[in-house]
């Protein structure tokens, strides 16, 4: 009998929702950085395994916001929450929990939603430190299962599937078995060239860019892309561009790369930097940015 179910990634920023997604998956569907907030949209994943269909929700970095975008991601996180069957927790181990972990104990503990704690980069720590952060979050809620993980290398994560196939129910998959994501393409060109802009600026330049896809066209033996790229400040384009138009070039060679491994075709890359200053507080410009859906903010 097939069996599926929803399950949202939560957690604060860079504990690495994405890359234990992206890992789950076998392909990078959501861009990964050592940069907090990276991830702003919900990423729908699908993992099919025999009888069993996973339907992941990677979700932003639960933080504090300071913009319309901010609130935005927040708001996907929680709803993400709300529309799913479990919870997979992902925590840093050896960081106490906070204001942002707790919050989503009292959500579990007043919906009863099945959950796992996931206690990532267990690489980096001795086995008392782990013993220790799984302590901290037993004395604050019975988790289903407490699982250590590195998302990086996919150490126990065949394990935390194992325990998230306990979720789910049986149903009809809702989804084709070799489906792995429902972003449409324009957007996983956007992502892609968004984590290269995060790879190659710094500071605050690149949590105020957006990237459009204005033009997308598979010719059979080669798509072209047209993207704008936008920034709040001229200074920031300055930087974007580089001297010389450098950094805009490394940009494009990056994601070109990436975009060229996903699709298996060769990709001509145009990319031009416009300025809309403070975007990031206007709900109008959020939406029309792709984060659109206006009554979450």
């Amino acid at each position: 009998m097939k069996k599926t179910g929803f399950i949202a990634i939560v957690g604060r920023p860079n504990v690495g929702k994405s890359t234990l997604m992206n890992q789950i998956l076998g392909e990078k569907v959501a861009i990964v950085s050592a940069k907090p907030q990276t991830t702003r949209n919900r990423i729908l994943g699908i993992y099919t395994r025999g009888e069993e269909q996973f339907v992941f929700l990677d979700t932003p970095g639960i933080h504090t916001p300071k913009n319309r975008l901010g609130e935005y991601m927040v708001s996907a996180a929680n709803s993400s929450m709300k529309d799913a069957d479990a919870v997979v927790l992902v925590v840093d181990v050896g960081r106490e929990p906070s204001k942002v972990e707790e919050d989503v104990i009292e959500y579990l503990k007043k919906t009863g939603l099945p959950s796992v704690l996931a206690l990532n980069k267990v690489d980096l720590y001795q086995r008392d430190k782990i013993a220790e952060t799984i302590t901290a979050y037993a004395a604050k809620y019975n988790f289903d299962a407490f699982v250590p993980i590195c998302a990086k290398n996919g150490g126990k994560v065949d394990e935390l599937l194992d325990e998230c196939a306990k979720f789910l129910t049986e149903s009809e998959w809702m989804f084709p078995d070799d489906m792995i994501t429902d972003q449409p393409e324009r957007q996983i060109a956007a992502e892609i060239i968004r984590e290269k802009i995060l790879r190659t600026t710094d500071r605050e330049v690149p949590h105020g860019t957006a990237v459009v896809i204005e033009e997308f066209t598979d010719e059979g033996s080669m798509i072209r892309i047209r993207a704008e790229i936008f920034c709040e400040k001229n200074s920031h384009k300055g930087i974007l561009v580089g001297k010389g138009g450098a950094n805009l070039k490394l940009i494009g060679t990056y994601a070109r790369e990436d975009l060229e491994k996903f699709f298996g075709t060769k990709v001509y890359l145009n990319l031009w930097v416009k300025v809309k200053e403070n975007w990031r507080d206007s709900v109008g410009m959020v939406t029309n940015f792709g984060y659109n859906k206006k009554e979450d903010l």
